[in-house]
């Protein structure tokens, strides 16, 4: 499965678009309310046959004609969400895992609706029909495959995206051979490899808090709901989507680039949520969980096989030269002598190089294991 995504042009006929969206929020609410209702009566979230069926009825109703104007698989792809979420929320709670059941959203943070098979088409060039309505969409690359669902979906500046998402027969790319490389990611130096070479951090979000700080400024002086604040928020989000693209961008670039260069690339599997508690923002800002999907997928395509060593092993404390582990090593101490050994050791660099020792010895023993990644565009 491979998906597309496709930005439309602006057009007076997206207000369509945004309505149906808004009308798959109402929705969305309405059905989280008659779950939590049926919760309170009987002990047990709703049976989604049920629910298919108490729709049809629903629509007939004067009060609920405007849900035809989505469409039938739209309303039933929103009742099978809410149905698995509930599942997952019970089966959490089941296994004393801390989750929350899904809850209402405001309309406008409601972003998307699906179709799965009927209600659009695609026409020749960059055109599609959407529930009748013929848009245009900045077509980037050409689409392969059978398209299976199309998702309509709008981001914080009122832009609408289409995602295709299509069915492929893509040839299997076999493992290669050579160089290989472990990858210590860090807070000072975003990644520095077992063979010496550093990747410092870029710190997008750092670069442009100067400008988000301003632009923050000028929303919290604007009445809230006039005209000015609205456009004020929307220069807001415009700042923040900036910040996600260059950080996007330049992810895709040095993925590429690793997988071009390494057969092999041994990576720790990192606890993100930890991390995120104890160093906060600027965790969030190096964006680490995001690359790795990135860089995953980026390997797939050029037969670089991804290794990820358990992310308890004491990769920095471990002296790779003799194997002696240290009790307790401050992350303000950058360099240390091993007591054993006597061997001096670069944090960074002793840890990318027991983590590929590591995930050498992982694939060497336990044979080629398939790694299951996300399609990206």
């Amino acid at each position: 499965m491979k998906t597309y995504c496709f930005k439309l042009y602006q057009s007076k006929r997206n207000r369509m678009l945004h309505k149906s969206i808004d009308i798959a929020g109402r929705i969305y609410n309405h059905l989280i309310a008659l779950h939590k209702r049926y919760y309170r009566l009987y002990g047990k979230h709703l049976n989604v046959n049920k629910l298919m069926k108490h729709i049809t009825k629903l629509k007939k109703q004067k009060r609920f004609a405007y849900w035809k104007l989505l469409g039938s698989q739209a309303i039933q792809d929103i009742a099978q969400r809410i149905d698995r979420s509930y599942k997952l929320f019970f089966e959490n709670r089941r296994r004393n895992i801390k989750s929350a059941p899904p809850s209402f959203k405001k309309i406008k943070k409601y972003k998307s609706f699906t179709l799965k098979q009927a209600g659009y088409k695609l026409l020749d060039g960059n055109r599609i029909v959407i529930m009748g309505n013929v848009y245009k969409y900045f077509k980037s690359r050409d689409i392969e495959g059978k398209v299976k669902t199309l998702t309509v979906k709008r981001d914080s500046l009122e832009d609408i995206y289409i995602y295709l998402t299509c069915e492929t027969e893509e040839a299997v790319v076999e493992s290669r051979s050579g160089k290989s490389v472990g990858l210590d990611f860090g807070l000072k130096k975003f990644l520095t490899a077992s063979d010496g070479k550093i990747i410092e951090s870029p710190l997008f979000f750092k670069q442009g808090m100067k400008e988000i700080r301003k632009l923050n400024k000028s929303l919290s002086r604007k009445k809230k709901g006039s005209n000015n604040y609205k456009r004020a928020l929307l220069a807001l989000a415009r700042a923040y989507k900036k910040i996600t693209n260059q950080r996007r961008d330049y992810y895709f670039k040095l993925a590429k680039k690793l997988a071009e260069e390494y057969a092999m690339i041994c990576i720790e599997d990192l606890n993100i949520k930890a991390m995120q508690r104890l160093w906060g923002r600027k965790v969030s800002d190096l964006g680490h969980s995001q690359f790795v999907n990135i860089l995953k997928y980026q390997c797939a395509k050029t037969g670089t096989t991804v290794v990820e060593i358990p992310r308890f092993y004491p990769s920095s404390k471990t002296c790779s030269d003799c194997g002696y582990v240290l009790d307790d090593l401050p992350l303000n101490t950058r360099v240390w002598i091993c007591p054993e050994c006597g061997s001096i050791h670069n944090r960074d660099l002793n840890a990318a190089i027991n983590i590929l020792r590591v995930g050498t010895s992982t694939l060497v023993g336990e044979g080629v294991r398939p790694i299951s990644v996300g399609v990206l565009r």
